[in-house]
């Protein structure tokens, strides 16, 4: 059950039938002057003009009001390479729609962290509880994530309890983490007749209540909290997700391009 960190890298290959790339493409800027000192801009390597969707009408809809782009294509340019990470309890839709997003953007791939365990175990998740113990599983989650985190563009759903390691979320946060919320009534609705190694218990519901308090704090670390419904299907929770991705990197954009605006906005003719 101990795999290496070198195979379980390798295994990425294997389970996911893609390379990934952790070595961004070189991209030839122009040097220009200011103050003084040569510098190259970022904006030319970085900034491929891609603004939210949601913000421009135009883009969004045709004259007959049909979808002129879906606007997780436009997410891959303006996200540059960073990964996506989902978490949240047992059966919130992590891998349905985490695969969803990343079918649609086109440039990213899937990747979910309890399928490759259980390809690397050569065992069901329940049956590593069983054999193994949740210690044993936790430790692996965290060998998986250790090495998925070096790659970029990547979707990546991860398993329910990955938050409770300190040590996993400086890997979370190397990307923008989504918390797919939703109430304990409605997932016990969705996992209705499958092996949950933490519910097997005489009060199931009392169990996934306990549990989604005892992880509340940490979920809610996340970049993006998606609060689910029981009317959302996958579609409808990949729409919403899209688009608080877009309005977060609109709030949250790159240092040099909050100076950049800034220095324009001053008036200040700081590039030459």
């Amino acid at each position: 059950m101990k795999t290496s960190l070198l195979a379980l890298a390798s295994l990425l290959t294997l389970t996911t039938g893609f390379t990934p790339i952790n070595v961004r493409t070189p991209i030839t800027s122009t040097t220009l002057s200011a103050g003084g000192f040569e510098w190259e801009d970022p904006s030319e390597a970085f900034d491929q003009g891609v603004d939210n969707p949601f913000k421009n009408p135009d883009l969004m809809k045709d004259t007959e009001g049909n979808m002129k782009v879906d606007p997780a294509r436009l997410l891959g340019p303006r996200l540059q390479g960073s990964n996506l990470y989902f978490i949240g309890m047992m059966g919130s839709g992590k891998s349905a729609v985490g695969d969803v997003i990343a079918r649609r953007m086109g440039t990213y791939n899937f990747l979910d962290t309890d399928e490759i365990i259980e390809k690397a175990a050569g065992m069901s998740i329940p049956d590593i509880f069983k054999s193994e113990g949740e210690e044993a599983f936790r430790e692996a989650e965290a060998q998986i994530l250790d090495s998925v985190h070096a790659y970029v563009r990547c979707v990546v759903s991860t398993g329910g309890g990955i938050v409770c390691r300190m040590q996993n979320w400086s890997k979370l946060q190397t990307g923008i983490v989504v918390y797919l919320q939703v109430e304990p009534e409605v997932i016990m609705k969705r996992i209705e007749g499958t092996d949950r190694p933490l519910l097997q218990t005489e009060n199931p519901l009392e169990t996934m209540k306990n549990l989604m308090e005892e992880r509340k704090d940490k979920y809610q670390q996340a970049d993006i909290t998606i609060e689910i419904t029981a009317d959302m299907n996958e579609d409808d929770v990949a729409d919403a997700v899209v688009k608080e991705i877009h309005d977060f990197i609109d709030d949250n954009p790159p240092a040099w391009k909050k100076a950049k605006a800034k220095a324009q906005a001053e008036g200040l003719d700081w590039v030459q």
